[in-house]
């Protein structure tokens, strides 16, 4: 191949591209070392955050169930023997109090019947008073005498039985409460099998209701409860007084019950109550947002603002709901808990604090119903 510049003109090329060239690499050099600064010497952000401040506070860990009322005492009254209705002394709907007559039968026969007995009860005891007289004196054998004392014992034990009888014609409240509807009217003939009304006591009220079984151990005797009953803007009061031993294998739940007082008899048996059942107290008790804890290989973490910095927290945590967390152990009062850009935090990491939050914690364990 031909060159295309005469050899005479190449010293004079050489000597045109040579400083270019120089220039070139000058250039591309000054491009490296700057590019190489900036990768060494980068520019520091500060991270625009959100957090609160700690504090202890005494918390209830609570469960929600559903529950039921029930009268505290409830009888249906019945009469013990058969017979007519003489009369009927209470009001349907009304109070009654214990002791109170509600119902007389007719018991004429009953004490005729009693009274012909006593007649002949009266003749056996002079009889045997007589008898008596006679073996004092070896009159009569011991075998007569027996006799006459064995038919006034039996005279006797029916005029007890009578008395029982005649008792039973009379039919009293066995407690304080309100009688219902009466089943029965004056002139009717009852039997054993007839209810006549039934008798509640709502005075306490009893409250029934269901946890499930993993919270069966923290319901005790005397733990407190408040519900609420559809229609009465208010909320109630009871204490546990019972607690059943046995897990329900349907429900997986355990049944306890609990009695309340009843001011004005506002409530009533068999209406729908909404429970608020406190398994446990935290006097003490440190609570941070779910959002706020970030979890790792090694366990929990939180960060926490110090300095302008970001530091990271190793945390233990207690009772756990959707929208907070107890921690245990890692964070103490009046630390400043970070709430957000926690993805892009670092420990060390410069951060401004543009607000603090207090949100609204309320520590509680939400169950799904469960019908009774």
């Amino acid at each position: 191949m031909k060159n295309r510049f005469p050899i005479q003109y190449k010293p004079l090329l050489w000597f045109i591209l040579i400083p270019i060239v120089a220039t070139i690499q000058s250039c591309g050099g000054e491009t490296d070392q700057a590019t190489a600064k900036n990768v060494e010497k980068p520019q520091s952000q500060v991270i625009a955050i959100e957090g609160m401040i700690v504090s202890a506070s005494k918390v209830n860990d609570k469960i929600f169930a559903t529950g039921t009322l029930l009268p505290n005492e409830e009888v249906e009254l019945r009469p013990e023997i058969s017979g007519r209705v003489t009369g009927i002394y209470f009001e349907e709907g009304n109070k009654v109090k214990a002791g109170q007559l509600l119902v007389k039968m007719d018991d004429s026969e009953l004490k005729a019947q009693f009274k012909k007995v006593k007649v002949q009860e009266k003749l056996a005891k002079s009889e045997e008073q007589r008898q008596q007289q006679l073996l004092d004196i070896d009159a009569v054998s011991q075998e007569e005498y027996d006799i006459s004392l064995n038919q006034l014992n039996t005279l006797e034990a029916e005029m007890d039985l009578l008395e029982t009888q005649i008792r039973k014609t009379s039919i009293y409240a066995p407690f304080s409460g309100i009688i219902g509807l009466r089943n029965v009217s004056k002139g009717g003939y009852i039997t054993p099998s007839d209810i006549i009304a039934s008798l509640l006591q709502i005075d306490p009220i009893k409250l029934e209701f269901s946890v499930p079984e993993v919270y069966s151990s923290k319901l005790k005797d005397g733990a407190k409860v408040d519900f609420a009953v559809s229609g009465i803007d208010k909320t109630f009061t009871a204490s546990v007084y019972a607690v059943d031993s046995r897990i329900d294998i349907n429900t997986r739940t355990v049944k306890a019950r609990a009695k309340s007082a009843n001011p004005g008899n506002i409530m009533s048996p068999g209406a729908f109550a909404r429970v608020e059942v406190v398994l446990q107290t935290y006097e003490n008790a440190l609570l941070v947002p779910s959002e706020a804890i970030l979890t790792e290989l090694q366990g929990q973490k939180i960060f926490v603002a110090k300095n302008g910095k970001a530091q990271s927290q190793p945390i233990k945590t207690g009772v756990r709901t959707q929208s907070a967390v107890q921690v245990t152990e890692g964070l103490s009062a009046q630390d400043t808990v970070i709430l957000t850009g926690l993805m892009s935090l670092q420990d060390g990491a410069a951060i401004e604090l543009k607000e603090i939050k207090q949100p609204d914690l309320e520590m509680h364990v939400e169950q799904p119903n469960v019908a009774l």
